[in-house]
């Protein structure tokens, strides 16, 4: 990271703390430096932004959140916050031809990273998540050693509601649970719905 990219995380990591406080609650498993996926509820762009800053520094330096194309490279300031200061791994929202839109996670897990991930794949706008998509059951499959965490996050849409253009201060966290891990023989739809009860469960902690 240069320095332009360090000096930005660091002023972004204060501005996100002043505006929600970016608690990190650890539930169900420590804070660990091991190759993880978090899984989370999505109801906001910042979402990715408020699990950044909750990990701790040594697990930020090793973990890369999804971030959609088509929004984080739409001006040169979105591609480059996200480039150069969140390593994201960009994932196209619409398949095209026969690319396999999980290949840039592919790439990453195996290069040794830990990834966010928001299994709904868009933000949903209901108290409850929307059904998960097949990704995160795929990447279980093809990568058994790596822990997944599931997370939810608490309040983040209520920091830029819809329409407004300032951040409103309000305190958010994001509160990690017990690793979830694919059954031998377990059927993808039994699973996404065991991982979605995972997260929807911990709104209650």
């Amino acid at each position: 990271m240069n320095w332009r990219a360090q000096a930005m995380s660091t002023l972004l990591l204060g501005l996100v703390r002043l505006l929600t406080g970016a608690q990190a609650r650890w539930y169900g498993c420590p804070p660990k430096a091991e190759q993880r996926i978090y899984f989370a509820n999505h109801q906001s762009h910042a979402d990715l932004v408020l699990i950044w800053a909750a990990l701790p520094q040594e697990l930020r330096s090793i973990t890369r959140p999804i971030a959609a194309r088509d929004y984080w490279t739409a001006s040169n300031f979105k591609r480059w916050i996200t480039t150069e200061v969140f390593n994201a791994v960009y994932v196209e929202r619409e398949k095209k031809g026969d690319e396999d839109p999980l290949q840039p996670l592919i790439d990453a897990l195996e290069s040794g990273d830990s990834l966010i991930l928001f299994p709904e794949g868009t933000r949903g706008h209901a108290e409850d998540p929307q059904a998960f998509k097949s990704g995160i059951y795929n990447l279980a499959r093809r990568f058994p050693q790596v822990v997944l965490v599931p997370a939810w996050i608490h309040n983040v849409q209520r920091v830029m509601p819809k329409g407004e253009v300032i951040p409103v201060p309000v305190l958010c966290s994001v509160t990690f649970g017990e690793p979830v891990a694919l059954g031998a023989d377990e059927a993808r739809a039994d699973f996404l719905q065991r991982a979605r009860s995972a997260v929807m469960a911990l709104r209650e902690v």
